[in-house]
C-alpha cells in the first residue's frame, strides 16, 4: 500500500528559512504531496552544510521510497552537487521554492534552480501561523547588496529586496486573527528595508507604520539588525514603543577594526559599543544578542581579545559564534587561514564570555515580574528572550502571562503565574 503521509518539512539555519519553510507546507498540503521529505538548506558554515547532507541520508534511509527534495541556500549555490547525492530526487533554488506551481508537478526536472540574481521582488507569501509555535516569523526584506568578504549567502538569496509595507500589515494582521501573539520581522539585511521601494522607507518607519496598523499585535519581535544602518525611527521606537520587545540581536560578527575591515563590515567597534549605550539609555531594560565569528583569517590574539572584551563593554547575553570556516568563491577564502584547533578554541571562549553575561542577567532577573509568552507546556519566554521554565501552571501555548520569577540556574529561569501564586 502506498505511503500517503503529509510531507516532512526538515528546516537548517535563519529565522527566514523558518518562515519559508511554513510556506512550503502550505504548497505542499494545497498540491496534495504525499511522502515528500523537503530538507530546507543553509550555506553560512560548512558545518551547516554538513548537517544537511547528514539529515538527506538520514532521510533516505528512514524511508527509502519517499520523495527527497532539497532546497535552501546550499542547494541555490550548489545545486549540481546536491543533484549527485544518490539520496536525492529533486534540487529547488530558493526562488522556485516558494513558487506554488513547482509542487504540483515537482518532478517535471531534478533540477529547478535559476538564476537568483536577476529576481528583483519578494513575493508575499500570505500564511495563518506556524505548525506548533507560539510565535510566527514573516519575511520582510531578503537578499544582500553587500559583499562581506566570509559570507556566501548573497549568491543564496541574491540582491537586497523589500516586501511593500501594506503587504507586511496584511500577513501579521492575518497571524493576529488566528491567535498569533509573538511577529518577529526576519530578513538577510532587515535594517537595509525600503531602498528598493517607492519613497524609499526605512526598516524603522515600517515598523511604526505596522504597529499603528495592527493595534492588536501584543508583541513584535526583530530578528538580526545592522548597527550601521539604525535609522531615528527605529531609536524612537526603541525608546517608547513597548510592544517592540527590549531584546536585539545584532549583527557584530568582531571587536577588533582591523578584522572589521577585512571582513568588509561597515561599523567600527566604537560604533557597536555607543549604539549599544544609547539604547540602554533609551530603554534600560534592553538585551543584546549578537553574531560573532571566531578565527577569521588573519585575527591575531590581540585582534581576537578585542572581541572577547566587545562581549563585555555591550553587555551581550544571547551569543550566536561561528566558527571561521572559508567558503568558496569568498575573498576571506583566499586569506591565510588559522589552525582549526584555535579557531575552535576562540570560538568556545566567546560562548564562555557569553554565558557569564547570560548568568549574570538572570541572577538579576530573580524576584521581578515578566509577562511570559508560552512556547510549550510549563516553557515559555519573557520580554527580553530569557527562558522561564514553570514549577506549575495550567496555562496554555500561546498565552502571555504575568509571572514572578522565583529563581535562576545559569541558563534559564524558574517562575510562578501570579495567579498561581496567589
Amino acid at each position: 500500500m502506498p505511503d500517503t503521509r503529509a510531507p516532512e518539512i526538515i528546516t537548517f539555519g535563519c529565522r527566514l528559512n523558518a518562515y519559508e519553510s511554513e510556506v512550503m507546507r502550505k504548497h505542499a498540503d494545497k498540491a496534495g504531496l504525499t511522502n515528500t521529505v523537503i530538507i530546507n538548506t543553509c550555506a553560512v558554515t560548512s558545518e551547516a552544510e554538513r548537517q544537511a547532507r547528514q539529515a538527506i541520508r538520514r532521510a533516505r534511509r528512514k524511508n527509502p521510497e519517499a520523495r527527497i527534495v532539497v532546497t535552501g541556500c546550499a542547494a541555490q549555490i550548489n545545486p549540481a552537487d546536491y543533484a549527485a547525492m544518490a539520496e536525492v530526487d529533486v534540487v529547488l533554488g530558493n526562488t522556485e521554492k516558494l513558487d506554488p506551481a513547482r509542487f504540483t508537478d515537482l518532478d517535471h526536472a531534478p533540477v529547478q534552480v535559476n538564476d537568483i540574481m536577476s529576481a528583483r521582488e519578494t513575493a508575499a507569501h500570505l500564511i495563518e501561523g506556524f505548525d506548533g509555535r507560539a510565535r510566527a516569523f514573516i519575511q520582510v526584506q531578503n537578499g544582500c547588496d553587500h559583499r562581506c568578504t566570509f559570507c556566501i549567502i548573497p549568491f543564496g538569496r541574491g540582491n537586497s529586496r523589500s516586501v511593500p509595507i501594506g503587504t507586511i500589515v496584511e500577513q501579521v494582521r492575518t497571524l493576529v486573527d488566528h491567535g498569533v501573539q509573538e511577529v518577529v520581522l526576519s530578513g538577510v539585511d532587515m535594517t537595509s528595508y525600503g531602498a528598493d521601494l517607492p519613497g524609499r522607507p526605512r526598516a524603522g518607519q515600517m515598523i511604526r507604520r505596522l504597529l499603528a496598523n495592527v493595534p492588536d499585535l501584543p508583541r513584535l519581535r526583530l530578528s538580526s539588525i545592522d548597527v550601521a544602518e539604525i535609522d531615528d525611527d527605529l531609536l524612537h521606537l526603541i525608546a517608547d514603543e513597548p510592544r517592540l520587545m527590549p531584546h536585539l540581536h545584532l549583527s557584530l560578527q568582531a571587536g577588533d577594526d582591523m578584522i572589521l575591515k577585512r571582513m568588509k563590515r561597515r561599523h567600527s567597534r566604537a560604533q557597536a559599543i555607543a549604539f549599544c549605550e544609547q539604547a540602554r539609555r533609551l530603554r534600560p531594560d534592553i538585551v543584546f544578542g549578537a553574531d560573532l565569528i571566531a578565527g577569521f583569517p588573519t585575527e591575531t590574539d590581540a585582534m581576537f581579545a578585542q572581541s572577547e572584551a566587545l562581549v563585555a563593554e555591550c553587555g551581550l547575553t544571547h551569543l550566536h559564534v561561528f566558527p571561521y570556516s572559508p567558503r568558496p568563491e569568498t575573498p576571506a577564502a583566499r586569506m591565510p587561514q588559522l589552525d582549526r584547533s584555535l579557531i575552535k578554541k576562540r570560538a568556545a571562549d566567546l560562548r564562555a564570555a557569553g554565558d557569564r553575561n547570560l548568568a549574570a542577567f538572570l541572577r538579576d532577573e530573580v524576584g521581578q515580574t515578566r509577562a511570559v509568552l508560552l512556547e510549550r507546556p510549563g516553557m515559555g519566554r519573557t520580554e527580553q528572550f530569557a527562558e522561564v521554565v514553570f514549577e506549575d501552571t495550567n496555562a496554555a501555548p500561546g498565552q502571555i502571562i504575568d509571572t514572578r520569577i522565583t529563581g535562576a540556574d545559569g541558563t534559564r529561569l524558574n517562575g510562578v503565574t501570579l495567579r498561581d501564586a496567589a
